[in-house]
């Protein structure tokens, strides 16, 4: 059984039935500081139950999500693995540092979790067609689910987006377009979805506020995953890269139902790594509404490129006592190098954002040597490798006699 009974604004507290999982709220539109709808369970949901469920993957947490189990559309995500990172830690100066390798999921990103959840309510509301506004990432997981589905999937992509990504998603039978302009992709999208009761697993909105109140709950079982791995303990910070803060947001709430269940005592504190500063900037301010922050040129994190955060992702840095570090691409490729090299993990420039937010940290002061840290590491490698391969030197050519190749080996790599 499902325990969802409604939304509630994130901001102002004011419920909505689940019919409006396709808007925000109207009373923070008109006040200024748009604010996005979260599922809200019925308190039943939090009565007390074994914190270990029995099974596998991320279905064996039905009773908190807002579909039942018995309507999954699954591809057996969930599961993925909580890595120690030593050498990383050791070169930090922290005694605890892991990663959750979402890198393991079933289309090589965690945004399997947000559309394997999207995907089941959108099967169960009937809905004629998935889409998705999608640098690729996120359109290459809804194109999977929606195949499962079986659900015809739209994707609006840009011209630019990563070709490995693009090629995954029309592999996966999504119909790909290419929008004129980036920004056009949710304007075209949010017409779908009014017009036609199009389900969105992506943002929607305009300003954008976050994703489907129904997918996003897909990532709270990454909180519960943490801590059962920790052993019903949980780490000091956990560090995710931010976007419009989907699962920022989510992974907060996942870990208060952990607190209100009893299975673990407190939440962490949550760090946002950030490359506009938008979300910096507002929790310097104390503003509810977020500014605009432009960079002065594309970044290589495509996926967490907006120059405007969202209240949801403020909400959940001020409910956990969080942070957010504004990081640059010079960091993102050196820690992307680095977590390669030294500890066999290869991911995405975005992924890496993680890494160098936690750097900046420890280099302020924030987190200290005892601290235990966990990142997020969001997407592979592969699905990006143009930014990563740009800073490689080329590959030598070597003759056939071994000791004349080990001489030009060591000539070029040392």
């Amino acid at each position: 059984m499902s325990f969802a009974r409604g939304l509630r604004c994130l901001r102002c507290g004011a419920t909505h039935p689940l019919a409006w999982h396709d808007r925000d709220c109207p009373a923070c539109r008109a006040a200024g500081a748009p604010s996005a709808l979260a599922i809200d369970y019925d308190p039943a949901m939090l009565a007390p139950r074994p914190p270990a469920p029995q099974g596998h993957g991320l279905w064996r947490h039905g009773p908190l999500l807002p579909v039942a189990a018995g309507d999954a559309v699954t591809l057996g995500e969930g599961g993925t693995p909580l890595l120690a990172l030593p050498r990383l830690a050791a070169a930090l100066g922290l005694a605890a540092l892991q990663a959750k390798d979402e890198t393991r999921g079933p289309t090589g990103s965690f945004k399997d979790r947000l559309a394997c959840v999207g995907v089941s309510a959108a099967r169960v509301l009937g809905a004629p067609l998935v889409v998705s506004s999608s640098s690729g990432n996120a359109g290459a997981a809804a194109a999977a689910y929606a195949a499962r589905a079986g659900l015809p999937c739209i994707v609006f992509t840009f011209r630019g987006a990563s070709l490995p990504l693009v090629t995954q998603m029309r592999a996966l039978g999504a119909k790909v377009v290419y929008a004129e302009r980036s920004e056009d992709r949710v304007t075209l999208l949010r017409e779908g979805v009014r017009r036609f009761g199009w389900f969105s697993t992506s943002p929607f909105t305009d300003p954008i506020t976050g994703s489907n109140p129904f997918a996003l709950e897909g990532y709270k079982t990454l909180a519960y995953e943490i801590a059962e791995d920790l052993g019903w303990e949980v780490p000091d910070w956990c560090v995710l890269p931010v976007c419009y803060g989907d699962a920022l947001a989510s992974i907060l709430r996942g870990f208060e139902d952990m607190v209100a269940l009893g299975w673990t005592r407190r939440v962490p504190r949550l760090v946002a790594a950030e490359v506009s500063g938008s979300l910096a900037a507002a929790l310097a301010s104390g503003a509810d509404a977020l500014p605009v922050l432009r960079r002065n040129a594309p970044s290589v994190a495509t996926s967490i490129n907006a120059p405007r955060g969202t209240y949801q992702a403020l909400d959940a840095l001020r409910r956990s006592k969080g942070r957010a570090v504004p990081v640059d691409d010079a960091a993102m490729l050196h820690w992307q190098a680095r977590l390669g090299r030294e500890e066999g993990l290869w991911v995405e420039p975005s992924s890496a954002a993680a890494l160098a937010a936690v750097a900046a940290l420890r280099a302020d002061g924030s987190m200290v040597v005892t601290d235990r840290v966990v990142v997020l590491a969001t997407a592979s490698g592969l699905k990006d490798p143009a930014a990563a391969a740009a800073t490689m030197p080329e590959i030598p050519v070597v003759p056939t006699d071994l000791d004349a190749a080990l001489a030009v080996i060591a000539a070029r790599y040392g």
